[in-house]
């Protein structure tokens, strides 16, 4: 089964309390809690603070993709919240085994992010230890950029993972993806490989219709999408 996590950023920043009990309601997965610094990535949607006041509002995991410069503050912040997942770039961490022993042994599930073009084989050195890989399928931080699309290898490089992960033996570490996840390309991503869906502006939250009616519609397109795959 293909998990659908909305983007908690995507929800209105006035009733997030709101949005989250109506989530949790409608039968999502998880949430996708989004963590940015500035620097890393050019903007600040939401605080430690924040996400340590909606995590008690609600039992659904959260599912959160660190884009930030320097880890140490946020990951501890992060396991003292209370979070199912917590992945982090690798293109920003010189120390990335030991991070990854860290968040396990806080009892969450370690995961890695990798940007849009950042080459697959740098994880031939964390399978052990990961429990899902993250691919950005826009550039970090442009998400509320109406200009920004997903990158045009979108569907190839999660293809092109899904190889990676089988031809080593790590069918245990799961795919998810982020980044202008739509009606229009979530049934080929999932056909290429993914696992996961980071659901945004172009899917759960798309203004034409309902997030009830818009999740109905994301889980046929997956279970197409997965139908697909399994045909080969």
């Amino acid at each position: 089964m293909v998990e659908i996590l909305p983007s908690l950023i995507c929800a209105d920043p006035n009733r997030r309390s709101d949005a989250v009990r109506e989530l949790e309601s409608l039968g999502v997965d998880g949430l996708h809690v989004d963590i940015l610094d500035g620097h890393f990535s050019p903007s600040l949607p939401l605080g430690i603070e924040a996400v340590r006041q909606l995590r008690r509002e609600t039992e659904l995991p959260f599912d959160v993709h660190l884009m930030v410069a320097d880890h140490d503050y946020f990951i501890d912040a992060l396991l003292n919240c209370g979070v199912q997942r917590l992945c982090f770039h690798l293109e920003a961490e010189p120390h990335i085994d030991r991070r990854l022993q860290t968040i396990q042994a806080a009892g969450v599930a370690p995961g890695v992010a990798l940007k849009p073009a950042t080459p697959l084989g740098v994880l031939e050195y964390c399978l052990e230890r990961i429990n899902f890989v993250l691919l950005m399928l826009i550039n970090p931080g442009f998400a509320g950029h109406k200009g920004e699309a997903q990158v045009p290898y979108a569907r190839r490089k999660v293809a092109a993972c899904r190889r990676f992960l089988d031809k080593r033996g790590a069918g245990h570490v799961a795919i998810e993806i982020d980044g202008r996840v739509g009606f229009d390309n979530l049934a080929d991503l999932v056909a290429a490989g993914a696992d996961r869906l980071v659901a945004g502006t172009r899917s759960l939250f798309h203004p034409e219709g309902g997030p009830a009616d818009n999740l109905a519609r994301m889980r046929r397109l997956a279970a197409e999408g997965l139908q697909r795959r399994q045909d080969g």
